[in-house]
């Protein structure tokens, strides 16, 4: 507020004006959002540093100026300022003697000013000039804000009135209008009166309006009472109903969030699957690799031993055909002792060289006896090692039919296994999956019992409601010759009732069309679950043939599906739940209606208190009538009408 008082101070210097000392002690004193200047004169200064101040203000949002003895020009410069104001909510303008420039203000503030819902105009002199006052009442026919006024003490006549009915047929936002028992300055009379019923059945927001002491028959003061409850009834019906149509929207919301969720956790799992088996496939691919590079490390060692076994045949041959050689060049040899023997026998004269042959011959038997020693011994060492080298090559070959037919073998053990393991796993799935559809078959078939169950009750309850509107529209027919003007005013009442019986109706056609819409999400939702079993299965008949190790994925789906079977647990206990609150719904719809009857008997009971009064009334009020005449008559000609504000 400190920012409030020197921007109010600045204002008043800038128009040459010294600021009210007593204003800014109220300033100073007042708390954060209110502006409280009751019973302070206001100079024209200080109205217009105020209209100045207003307009860019933004944190007041109450403002009091009751009994500030505003003057015309004041109170047209405040209101100036607030016509640009986007913040006031309250407004206090009681006992300030505004007249017609006060109310042309009045007007211009309420066709601009769009933040306003609460306006006191107590002890005002309003309704003295009727042109003006008539543009304020067009001006508030025009307003959409406004949700409070208050005109007592404003001298308002029976032609003020009227306008202001007119406005009040348009005005879809008052909700109290305000005239107590304090008579000194109102003169709505008969005819105003009148004019403010007749007003009433086009405006159904007001549901306080008290015009009593106002010289107005009791038979219209009871009119603006009924309806008065009427629109008491019809906005107490209309926030149940948005009550009820708040709950059942935040009911779908939450059963659109459940489906959602599972439905998210639903293709969690299958991603998680997925993955899943996309690891076992690798995982597989791998085993697989290895098993290949080790039969191909034994192809390649079976591979080196067969060379080997070539090397050593291509050496044995080698050494056969040495032998070969050997013996050939030993019958060569021996051939060469018998010629040399048929030259011994032959040359007998030359001894000497016959010695010399002996001696060669000799020397060569030798050469030949350690030729046939070494080839004797290279021949055995030649079986020697012939013979081991077939003894290593039946080994090698012994060991490598062994080591085959042990990995064939065992990857016949694991094949059977996992093929095994497979089938139990394929048949677990097929179960579950069945056992799933009997639980959804369940579900479905719960749902719909409870849906034909609802729409029986419901059509029931609209055959007893339809019952109880052609009783009351028969007996009110056969009445509505004896009430004349107020059986009129029943009648509008029972119009308006049932154009809130149809708007009930068609928000209950809304119900269901959001629910049938919510049942069409649900089976697209279920039949995209359906699409994507059905692709899974064929996911999984796709990967057979590739899974082999898939235990520990078995035992995490076994604790999947128990959490799901969890999960349909708590679905049911949900749908219990529902279906328990839709016959709590129907127990209401019920007393609801059973209330309705008493109503409808309590209103039959109130026709006939009226046409028992009718009668009285209509006896009355000639005498009445002429009474008020004359007594009108005779303050008009001995009150003269005062310009000055009344004294309180």
């Amino acid at each position: 507020m400190e920012e409030f008082r020197r921007t109010y101070s600045r204002l008043c210097k800038e128009s040459g004006a010294e600021p009210q000392e007593t204003v800014l002690q109220q300033m100073h004193q007042l708390p954060q959002g209110r502006l409280d200047l009751a019973t302070q004169s206001l100079t024209v200064d200080t109205c217009r540093a105020l209209g100045k101040l207003l307009q860019k203000e933004a944190l007041l949002t109450e403002l009091v100026l009751s009994d500030c003895m505003l003057s015309e020009e004041g109170a047209v410069l405040l209101l100036q300022g607030l016509c640009v104001n986007t913040i006031v909510r309250f407004l206090d303008l009681k006992g300030n003697n505004l007249r017609a420039s006060g109310a042309e203000a009045l007007a211009k503030l309420l066709r601009q000013n769009k933040s306003i819902q609460s306006l006191t105009l107590e002890w005002n002199s309003l309704g003295t000039w009727e042109e003006a006052f008539a543009a304020f009442c067009g001006a508030l026919a025009a307003n959409g804000a406004l949700r409070q006024l208050d005109l007592r003490n404003n001298q308002i006549s029976h032609k003020g009135a009227e306008e202001l009915a007119l406005a009040l047929k348009s005005n879809t936002s008052l909700q109290q209008l305000d005239f107590p028992p304090d008579l000194r300055w109102n003169h709505i009379g008969l005819l105003g009166g009148r004019a403010l019923v007749n007003c009433l059945p086009s405006n159904r927001t007001l549901w306080k309006l008290e015009l009593a002491g106002n010289s107005i028959p009791g038979d219209i003061l009871r009119a603006v009472e009924q309806a008065m409850d009427h629109n008491q009834d019809r906005q107490t019906a209309f926030r149940e109903s948005q009550a009820r149509a708040h709950v059942l929207s935040k009911e779908v919301r939450h059963l659109r969030e459940e489906k959602s969720k599972q439905f998210l956790d639903l293709m969690e799992t299958i991603d998680r699957q997925r993955e899943e088996m996309v690891r076992s496939s690798k995982a597989s691919a791998a085993r697989v690799g290895q098993l290949q590079e080790a039969l191909n490390e034994r192809h390649s060692i079976i591979n080196a031993l067969k060379a080997k076994l070539q090397m050593a045949e291509a050496a044995l041959a080698l050494s056969e055909q040495k032998a070969q050689d050997l013996g050939e060049l030993l019958a060569t040899t021996e051939q060469e002792q018998r010629s040399l023997a048929q030259r011994q026998a032959k040359e007998h004269r030359l001894e000497q060289q016959v010695d010399e042959l002996e001696r060669k011959v000799k020397s060569q038997q030798d050469q030949l006896f350690l030729t046939r020693q070494e080839l004797t011994n290279t021949a055995a060492e030649l079986k020697m090692r012939a013979v081991q080298a077939e003894e290593r090559l039946e080994l090698e070959k012994k060991r490598s039919r062994q080591s085959l037919e042990d990995a064939e073998h065992l990857r016949f053990k694991e094949v059977e296994h996992m093929t095994r393991h497979l089938e139990e796993s394929e048949r677990a799935m097929q179960e579950r999956v069945q056992r799933l559809e009997a639980v959804r078959l369940s579900l479905e078939e719960e749902l719909s019992r409870a849906k034909a169950a609802a729409l029986s009750e419901r059509s029931q309850a609209e055959e007893e409601l339809i019952k109880a509107k052609n009783q009351v529209r028969l007996e009110e027919q056969q009445r509505l010759a004896h009430l004349e003007e107020k059986l009129r005013l029943l009648a509008q009442a029972r119009d308006e009732a049932q154009s809130a019986c149809l708007q009930q109706k068609q928000v209950v056609a809304d119900a269901q069309a959001r629910a049938s819409q919510l049942g069409r999400q649900v089976e697209g939702l279920r039949r995209r679950l359906e699409e994507l079993q059905q692709e899974l299965s064929n996911k999984d008949q796709e990967k057979a043939a590739e899974v082999t190790r898939v235990r520990l994925e078995l035992q995490e789906q076994n604790g999947r599906l128990q959490a799901e079977l969890t999960a349909q647990e708590a679905l049911k206990e949900k749908a219990a739940a529902l279906e328990r609150q839709l016959k709590v719904i129907a127990s209401d719809h019920r007393e609801a209606l059973l209330d309705r009857e008493s109503e409808n008997a309590s209103l039959r009971e109130k026709l006939r208190l009226k046409q028992a009064e009718i009668a009285r009334i209509r006896d009355e009020e000639a005498q009445r009538a002429s009474f008020l005449q004359n007594a009108v008559l005779a303050y008009v000609q001995g009150s003269p009408l005062r310009t000055l504000s009344p004294q309180k």
